[in-house]
């Protein structure tokens, strides 16, 4: 589904992303780990066309995309869920997800609306609630909720897990599971190697900005590097 070749970006002198490559096929979850810094939310600028490429070619579904804006790619059927969360503070968890479907008709946009309620029961009980008065956690299911609503071909989660409690990390966690059976791909950014790799189908560990391993997320887990590295052993 998605091809990322030989791809180099740079901020000013500094090389961020030094020819990494990765693909994700359809129907599965595919996780980018590393460390702060290691140019895990450059990849996903990159992708969606919010940074200047210096090198590189990103191909979407046999379609070359690697110099369209960023509107034209979000309309290929890729949505993104920020680091950060990034939901509109003002705005009702309601008026939040409509925002996410402007592609969808009326019909469809009831449809859409209630499966992402049945994945986040927590979002229909605060359908009116105003979205910056919602915990971490909830804001998460609202940010996800929110890329979810425009019918995705491929979901970009960015540090889904960041600055949650364990409890609803496993909570979202269980989420991207439930959406991948339903029929979406996923490729996951994460610091939290140890939940992504569990999920994944297959991962790509970067650093420094090169992917230096990669492999099924089962073997990744079992991997001394990845262990000593990620998993504290």
């Amino acid at each position: 589904m998605l091809r990322v070749d030989d791809l180099h970006v740079y901020y000013g002198g500094i090389h961020a992303l030094k020819g990494i490559h990765l693909e994700v096929n359809e129907g599965r979850i595919v996780t980018l780990i590393g460390a702060n810094g290691a140019g895990k939310t450059t990849a996903i600028r990159a992708i969606v066309g919010l940074l200047k490429l210096n090198a590189g070619s990103i191909v979407f579904r046999g379609s070359n995309i690697t110099d369209l804006p960023t509107h034209q790619i979000i309309r290929q059927g890729i949505a993104v869920s920020p680091e950060g969360r990034h939901v509109f503070q003002n705005l009702s968890v309601f008026e939040n997800l409509e925002l996410g479907a402007y592609n969808l008709r009326t019909a469809e946009f009831q449809e859409q609306l209630e499966w992402v309620f049945s994945l986040f029961p927590r979002l229909q009980e605060r359908r009116v609630q105003v979205a910056g008065t919602l915990s971490g956690g909830e804001q998460q299911m609202l940010a996800f909720g929110r890329a979810l609503m425009s019918r995705p071909k491929l979901v970009l989660l960015d540090e889904p897990s960041l600055g949650l409690a364990p409890l609803v990390v496993q909570e979202v966690f269980r989420a991207i599971e439930e959406v991948n059976r339903q029929g979406a791909t996923i490729l996951l950014i994460e610091q939290n190697a140890m939940a992504a790799l569990t999920i994944a189908h297959y991962g790509y560990v970067l650093e420094t900005g090169k992917v230096v391993l990669e492999g099924p997320g089962a073997k990744l887990l079992k991997d001394e590097q990845v262990r000593k590295a990620y998993l504290g052993e």
